[in-house]
């Protein structure tokens, strides 16, 4: 008998109340699966992709979750962390191979985020978990290996040494 799926959950409980539903959601299509969940809550959205990838470096986890919720304000501020954190969970995604189920809900109201949380309605915990499973499916189809160049792991951001540059002659300007 084989071990079941680990799946973390990570959610930012900014709204509790919209992230609790997110949560239920998430849980009840993980354990259906039979998945095993654990579950850590961070600050806010802008640490959830920083979460997942100090999780991945302990190796105990087939998939994550990511759960929360931004809604607009009256400033620039949700533009940022919307972008932000979909952008960390996309290099995470494709750089590592994680499977990854994005249910960072973005929303213009409190009211477009209780539809969309609640497992009576949008269900989109649950969204995100069968993300997830999709994911880890097709990973398992395709095998889990990442490939790396010179036998260096992947990282978040390219160093030096992974830029290319146009022209390898520097341009002198007059």
């Amino acid at each position: 008998m084989t071990d079941p799926k680990r799946v973390l959950i990570v959610v930012a409980p900014y709204y509790k109340h919209i992230a609790d539903m997110l949560i239920d959601g998430a849980r009840t299509a993980l354990e259906a699966a039979g998945c095993a969940t654990d579950l850590r809550e961070v600050p806010g959205a802008l640490e959830i992709p920083i979460a997942i990838r100090i999780a991945l470096e302990a190796d105990e986890y087939d998939g994550f979750v990511a759960l929360g919720c931004v809604i607009r304000g009256e400033t620039s501020h949700y533009d940022t962390v919307t972008q932000d954190s979909s952008r960390g969970l996309m290099s995470l995604g494709t750089e590592w191979g994680t499977p990854i189920g994005n249910g960072i809900l973005t929303v213009e109201n409190e009211e477009q985020a209780i539809v969309r949380a609640d497992p009576a309605q949008k269900n989109k915990g649950a969204d995100a978990a069968s993300a997830c499973l999709a994911l880890m499916d097709l990973r398992s189809q395709y095998g889990s290996s990442v490939v790396v160049e010179d036998g260096r792991e992947p990282t978040f951001w390219p160093d030096s040494e992974h830029i290319k540059m146009a022209s390898a002659d520097p341009v002198k300007l007059a």
